[in-house]
């Protein structure tokens, strides 16, 4: 039988399978994609995290896009950017910065196209993530925002995982606890 973790989030509950991602990190595997009752849900509360005068949502590829989706959704905002994991053959002269995190084993890119940069220059922006963990896709979310002239209001996630919980620079919904190879919380 497979552990799991018990998640009690926005008023539902998921087990989440653990999941090594090396020889003593194990992690609880939050994915939203598919999930719309949770994506919603999780969206109606962290809403409430988000300034009044935010003019636009910021995503990474590909996890948090449906949460953004819903946020869009409920802020009234007809648009919004999702920053791309590869250079797309569409784009025109696009902004580029390499990023790593815990749940990839090699170095990533995120790509911003010159026109969501142009859409983004000079407004009010929320990052949006699902999880953020080491903040690795997040310093790097930021690098690429602050070359399209952007001001990054917030950043904003559904969980916190292992020692991100510590940080100030971030809202998000609740804690998730990293574990050793066991299964046992860190």
């Amino acid at each position: 039988m497979s552990q799991t973790y018990t998640l009690n989030i926005a008023g539902l509950t998921r087990k989440l399978p653990l999941l090594p991602i090396s020889t003593d990190l194990t992690i609880a595997s939050f994915v939203m994609l598919g999930d719309a009752q949770l994506t919603h849900a999780v969206a109606k509360e962290l809403v409430k995290k988000i300034p009044t005068d935010c003019q636009a949502l910021v995503t990474l590829e590909s996890k948090g896009i449906p949460l953004t989706h819903e946020l869009a959704l409920l802020l009234g905002h007809d648009r919004y950017v999702v920053l791309r994991k590869s250079i797309k053959s569409y784009m025109q002269e696009p902004l580029c910065v390499n990023v790593q995190s815990i749940t990839t084993t090699n170095q990533q890119k995120l790509v911003l196209d010159k026109n969501d940069a142009t859409f983004l220059a000079g407004k009010k922006v929320v990052l949006v993530d699902d999880v953020i963990s080491t903040g690795g896709s997040l310093a790097a979310a930021t690098e690429l925002l602050k070359k399209a002239n952007v001001t990054l209001q917030t950043k904003i996630a559904v969980l916190a995982e292992g020692d991100a919980n510590k940080r100030t620079d971030i809202s998000y919904l609740e804690h998730l606890p990293l574990f050793n190879a066991s299964g046992a919380k860190i």
